[in-house]
Protein backbone atom coordinates (compact mmCIF):
# COMPACT_ATOMS: atom_id res chain seq x y z
CA UNK A 1 0.00 0.00 0.00
CA UNK A 2 2.80 2.40 0.90
CA UNK A 3 4.50 1.64 -2.43
CA UNK A 4 1.32 2.54 -4.27
CA UNK A 5 1.06 5.83 -2.39
CA UNK A 6 4.70 6.60 -3.09
CA UNK A 7 4.13 5.95 -6.79
CA UNK A 8 1.02 8.17 -6.80
CA UNK A 9 2.93 10.98 -5.09
CA UNK A 10 5.81 10.74 -7.57
CA UNK A 11 3.44 10.78 -10.56
CA UNK A 12 1.50 13.72 -9.10
CA UNK A 13 4.73 15.64 -8.53
CA UNK A 14 5.96 14.99 -12.08
CA UNK A 15 2.62 16.00 -13.60
CA UNK A 16 2.40 19.10 -11.42
CA UNK A 17 5.95 20.14 -12.26
CA UNK A 18 5.32 19.56 -15.97
CA UNK A 19 2.12 21.62 -15.90
CA UNK A 20 3.86 24.46 -14.07
CA UNK A 21 6.68 24.41 -16.64
CA UNK A 22 4.11 24.56 -19.43
CA UNK A 23 2.37 27.57 -17.86
CA UNK A 24 5.68 29.32 -17.25
CA UNK A 25 6.53 28.93 -20.94
CA UNK A 26 3.33 30.62 -22.12
CA UNK A 27 3.63 34.27 -23.26
CA UNK A 28 2.41 36.89 -20.83
CA UNK A 29 -0.92 38.54 -21.73
CA UNK A 30 -0.44 41.81 -23.55
CA UNK A 31 -0.57 44.77 -21.19
CA UNK A 32 -2.30 47.40 -23.26
CA UNK A 33 -1.04 50.17 -21.05
CA UNK A 34 2.52 49.25 -22.10
CA UNK A 35 1.73 49.54 -25.82
CA UNK A 36 -1.25 51.90 -26.16
CA UNK A 37 -0.72 53.00 -29.77
CA UNK A 38 -2.92 51.07 -32.19
CA UNK A 39 -3.15 52.91 -35.51
CA UNK A 40 -6.10 52.21 -37.79
CA UNK A 41 -7.38 54.26 -40.71
CA UNK A 42 -10.72 56.02 -41.02
CA UNK A 43 -12.52 58.51 -43.21
CA UNK A 44 -10.34 60.06 -45.94
CA UNK A 45 -7.73 57.44 -44.99
CA UNK A 46 -6.79 59.44 -41.89
CA UNK A 47 -4.62 57.61 -39.34
CA UNK A 48 -6.43 57.10 -36.03
CA UNK A 49 -4.85 56.08 -32.73
CA UNK A 50 -7.87 54.47 -31.12
CA UNK A 51 -6.17 54.43 -27.71
CA UNK A 52 -5.24 58.10 -27.65
CA UNK A 53 -4.85 58.86 -23.93
CA UNK A 54 -5.87 62.50 -24.45
CA UNK A 55 -9.37 61.31 -25.43
CA UNK A 56 -11.22 60.25 -22.25
CA UNK A 57 -14.26 58.76 -24.00
CA UNK A 58 -15.24 55.12 -23.45
CA UNK A 59 -14.63 53.13 -26.62
CA UNK A 60 -17.44 50.89 -27.86
CA UNK A 61 -15.85 48.66 -30.49
CA UNK A 62 -17.64 46.27 -32.83
CA UNK A 63 -15.64 43.97 -35.14
CA UNK A 64 -17.23 42.92 -38.42
CA UNK A 65 -17.13 43.49 -42.18
CA UNK A 66 -19.12 45.52 -44.67
CA UNK A 67 -20.34 42.56 -46.74
CA UNK A 68 -21.77 40.80 -43.69
CA UNK A 69 -25.27 39.70 -44.70
CA UNK A 70 -27.11 39.98 -41.38
CA UNK A 71 -25.21 39.99 -38.06
CA UNK A 72 -23.22 43.20 -38.62
CA UNK A 73 -26.11 45.29 -40.00
CA UNK A 74 -28.33 44.17 -37.14
CA UNK A 75 -25.66 44.91 -34.53
CA UNK A 76 -24.80 48.33 -35.91
CA UNK A 77 -28.49 49.18 -36.14
CA UNK A 78 -28.83 48.26 -32.45
CA UNK A 79 -25.79 50.40 -31.60
CA UNK A 80 -27.29 53.30 -33.55
CA UNK A 81 -30.58 52.83 -31.73
CA UNK A 82 -28.77 52.90 -28.40
CA UNK A 83 -26.91 56.10 -29.32
CA UNK A 84 -30.17 57.73 -30.31
CA UNK A 85 -31.59 57.00 -26.86
CA UNK A 86 -28.76 58.85 -25.09
CA UNK A 87 -28.80 62.53 -24.19
CA UNK A 88 -26.12 64.77 -25.67
CA UNK A 89 -24.00 64.72 -22.50
CA UNK A 90 -23.91 60.92 -22.39
CA UNK A 91 -23.23 60.72 -26.13
CA UNK A 92 -20.20 62.97 -25.66
CA UNK A 93 -18.65 60.40 -23.29
CA UNK A 94 -18.61 57.47 -25.71
CA UNK A 95 -16.70 56.77 -28.89
CA UNK A 96 -18.37 54.03 -30.97
CA UNK A 97 -16.24 52.25 -33.58
CA UNK A 98 -16.69 49.66 -36.29
CA UNK A 99 -13.43 47.82 -37.07
CA UNK A 100 -13.35 45.78 -40.28
CA UNK A 101 -11.99 42.24 -40.12
CA UNK A 102 -11.87 42.18 -43.93
CA UNK A 103 -9.31 44.80 -45.04
CA UNK A 104 -8.85 42.90 -48.29
CA UNK A 105 -12.22 44.31 -49.38
CA UNK A 106 -12.90 47.02 -46.80
CA UNK A 107 -10.51 49.93 -47.16
CA UNK A 108 -10.65 52.82 -44.71
CA UNK A 109 -13.12 54.91 -46.71
CA UNK A 110 -15.46 51.97 -47.35
CA UNK A 111 -15.47 51.14 -43.63
CA UNK A 112 -16.16 54.77 -42.71
CA UNK A 113 -18.99 55.09 -45.23
CA UNK A 114 -20.55 51.84 -44.03
CA UNK A 115 -20.41 52.85 -40.35
CA UNK A 116 -21.81 56.32 -41.02
CA UNK A 117 -24.75 54.77 -42.85
CA UNK A 118 -25.95 53.51 -39.46
CA UNK A 119 -25.05 56.55 -37.36
CA UNK A 120 -22.77 59.57 -37.87
CA UNK A 121 -21.11 58.97 -34.49
CA UNK A 122 -19.83 55.51 -35.43
CA UNK A 123 -16.27 55.60 -36.78
CA UNK A 124 -15.54 53.06 -39.49
CA UNK A 125 -11.94 51.86 -39.39
CA UNK A 126 -9.66 49.52 -41.29
CA UNK A 127 -5.98 48.54 -41.23
CA UNK A 128 -3.70 45.78 -42.54
CA UNK A 129 -4.92 42.34 -41.48
CA UNK A 130 -2.05 41.73 -39.07
CA UNK A 131 -3.00 44.88 -37.15
CA UNK A 132 -6.73 44.18 -36.95
CA UNK A 133 -6.17 40.48 -36.19
CA UNK A 134 -3.87 41.30 -33.27
CA UNK A 135 -6.38 43.85 -31.98
CA UNK A 136 -9.31 41.44 -32.33
CA UNK A 137 -7.45 38.62 -30.60
CA UNK A 138 -6.70 40.83 -27.59
CA UNK A 139 -10.40 40.74 -26.80
CA UNK A 140 -11.11 37.15 -27.77
CA UNK A 141 -12.81 37.93 -31.08
CA UNK A 142 -13.15 34.74 -33.12
CA UNK A 143 -13.30 34.96 -36.90
CA UNK A 144 -12.41 32.84 -39.90
CA UNK A 145 -12.56 33.09 -43.65
CA UNK A 146 -14.96 30.73 -45.41
CA UNK A 147 -14.64 30.25 -49.16
CA UNK A 148 -17.77 30.61 -51.30
CA UNK A 149 -16.75 28.94 -54.59
CA UNK A 150 -20.08 29.51 -56.38
CA UNK A 151 -20.56 33.12 -55.30
CA UNK A 152 -19.39 36.44 -56.68
CA UNK A 153 -18.37 37.33 -53.12
CA UNK A 154 -15.75 34.51 -53.26
CA UNK A 155 -15.61 34.30 -49.46
CA UNK A 156 -17.31 35.40 -46.28
CA UNK A 157 -16.23 35.76 -42.67
CA UNK A 158 -17.73 33.87 -39.75
CA UNK A 159 -17.19 35.93 -36.61
CA UNK A 160 -18.29 36.39 -33.04
CA UNK A 161 -20.57 39.34 -32.38
CA UNK A 162 -19.96 41.49 -29.29
CA UNK A 163 -19.73 45.15 -28.38
CA UNK A 164 -16.48 45.70 -26.49
CA UNK A 165 -16.43 48.54 -23.95
CA UNK A 166 -12.87 49.74 -23.47
CA UNK A 167 -11.11 52.29 -21.35
CA UNK A 168 -9.11 54.91 -23.27
CA UNK A 169 -5.94 52.80 -22.86
CA UNK A 170 -7.68 49.76 -24.36
CA UNK A 171 -8.41 47.88 -21.14
CA UNK A 172 -11.59 45.82 -21.46
CA UNK A 173 -14.38 47.04 -19.17
CA UNK A 174 -17.20 44.78 -20.30
CA UNK A 175 -18.74 43.30 -23.43
CA UNK A 176 -22.32 43.03 -24.61
CA UNK A 177 -23.32 40.10 -26.83
CA UNK A 178 -25.29 40.37 -30.07
CA UNK A 179 -28.73 41.73 -29.30
CA UNK A 180 -32.01 42.39 -31.10
CA UNK A 181 -32.76 45.31 -28.79
CA UNK A 182 -30.74 48.47 -28.00
CA UNK A 183 -31.60 48.26 -24.28
CA UNK A 184 -28.61 46.10 -23.18
CA UNK A 185 -26.23 48.49 -24.94
CA UNK A 186 -27.86 51.54 -23.36
CA UNK A 187 -27.67 49.90 -19.92
CA UNK A 188 -24.00 49.03 -20.40
CA UNK A 189 -23.19 52.58 -21.52
CA UNK A 190 -24.88 54.12 -18.49
CA UNK A 191 -23.32 51.67 -16.03
CA UNK A 192 -19.86 52.14 -17.54
CA UNK A 193 -20.08 55.93 -17.39
CA UNK A 194 -21.44 55.89 -13.83
CA UNK A 195 -18.67 53.53 -12.73
CA UNK A 196 -15.97 55.67 -14.33
CA UNK A 197 -17.36 58.75 -12.56
CA UNK A 198 -17.51 56.96 -9.23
Amino acid sequence: MSKNWSLILVVAFVLGFGFKSYLDAQPEPTNLADSPTVTLFGQDNQAVNIFDASDPRIRIVYFGFTRCPDVCPTSLAMLAGALNELDADTQSQVRPMFVSLDPERDNAQASATYAHYFHPMIEGLSAPLDVTTALAHRYGVIFRKTELPNSELKYTLDHSSYFYFLQPDGTLITKVPHTQNPAPIVDAIKKTINTSKG
